[in-house]
């Protein structure tokens, strides 16, 4: 099995509450990790019907039949447990002697804050960083595999064709959680939808022209994005506007968690086809910007990152807040290095009213070096090196 990052944190957090939290997106290995490094602990899977009509009915008599440590899978499936893991939580003096999964933030984080505030340590499981999947003297996968794959274990694990593992994970996951909760009539619709999101990755975000092509609401785009962010399938990322001197744009721009997922929704089917697809820039630095922020969950941190855009179209990729210092990180998928990649980053960095500004470059070139003070690196390198 491969080692997790966020084992580190659990193991300090096993000792803090008494309630540990594992969130994520279905597939990213979260029901691997709980049983795996909570060794011993009683495992219950709250997908099987089964089980999850018995502890509806009975949440008390459910509970009460555990062992004393348990591991509650997908627990959204069954918000009646809630309300009684306090009372259990509460009369337990070991700590991190539960533990409860769940793949849709959405009910749980309601859930979580009325019953179980102060007693459930929370962390998320984004599916592999490139860090955990290849160490630096393995031969690894060039930018194009990795974009192709994405990062979700079955992919790895049972070598999966990518196109095959995410086709099925739309259909079996994705539409089904979303349909569950929003009705969904017409599936056609929402499928257009995904692959138009897809379209726009890393963009700023128009919701009343998404609206328009997609055929529906300015509601129901709000509705559909709001589920696929809290499912952990996309994210917006905001604009950075802290004493910066200029008026910024306030829309937010458009991710997905995993790039093979985005790559695949665009219809892009092969390695060849990928490079010279119009939208692989914009994969490749949803690639970097997913890495970073996987960087930082698997350290039990909030997510520091920003995009950093002004009136007149000037843009800085990521804008990431951390340990008093504020790094401007600019993503080109050129693998040759042009002194032009710079020239947002230099102009503007005497706009950020912060005491320390550290200025890089990740692109797809071999090599790693400084120009005009700001850091240049090998995407794979970066990665390797803030892990």
């Amino acid at each position: 099995m491969i080692r997790r990052k966020l084992e580190s944190e659990l193991t300090i957090l096993r000792n803090e509450f008494p309630i540990i939290a594992i969130m994520g997106p279905r597939q990213s290995g979260k029901t691997t990790l709980s049983k795996s490094f909570f060794k011993g602990y009683e495992y219950i899977s709250l997908e099987d019907p089964d089980i999850k009509r018995i502890a509806a009915d009975d949440p008390k008599g459910f509970l009460n039949s555990l062992s004393q440590k348990f591991i509650l899978d997908e627990i959204q499936n069954v918000p009646e447990l809630f309300s009684y893991l306090q009372r259990i939580a509460d009369e337990k003096e070991n700590m991190g002697e539960i533990v409860i999964t769940g793949s849709q933030n959405y009910l749980l984080s309601e859930k979580i804050s009325q019953s179980l505030s102060g007693r459930v340590a929370v962390t998320t499981l984004l599916p592999f960083s490139y860090s955990e999947l290849f160490d630096k003297n393995s031969d690894g996968l060039n930018s194009t595999k990795y974009i192709l794959n994405g990062s979700y274990p079955p992919v790895y694990a049972r070598n999966i064709r990518p196109a095959r593992f995410y086709a099925a994970y739309v259909s079996t996951y994705i539409e089904r959680d979303v349909r569950r909760i929003l009705n969904i009539k017409d599936l056609a619709v929402f499928e257009k939808f995904l692959r138009l999101l897809a379209g726009r990755t890393g963009q700023l975000l128009n919701k009343n022209e998404l609206a328009t092509q997609a055929g529906v609401t300015h509601i129901t785009v709000e509705n559909w994005l709001s589920v696929l962010e809290q499912s952990y399938v996309i994210f917006r990322m905001q604009p950075y506007y802290k004493n910066i001197v200029k008026r910024q744009i306030k829309q937010t721009k458009l991710y997905f968690y995993d790039s093979g997922l985005a790559t695949w929704l665009a219809g892009i089917k092969s390695d060849k086809e990928l490079e010279i697809h119009y939208l692989y820039g914009a994969l490749f630095e949803n690639m970097v910007v997913s890495e970073v922020l996987k960087s930082y969950t698997s350290m039990g941190e909030s997510t520091p990152v920003y995009f950093w855009r002004d009136s007149h179209g000037n843009e800085i990729d990521l804008v990431v807040e951390t340990g008093g210092e504020t790094k401007l990180i600019e993503i080109k998928s050129s693998a040759t290095f042009r002194p032009s990649f710079l020239k947002t980053i230099l102009k503007t960095e005497n706009k950020f009213d912060v005491n320390s500004v550290n200025k890089i470059l990740i692109y797809n070139g071999d090599k790693q070096f400084y120009h005009n003070e700001v850091s240049v690196y090998p995407w794979r390198d970066y990665f390797e090196s803030h892990k």
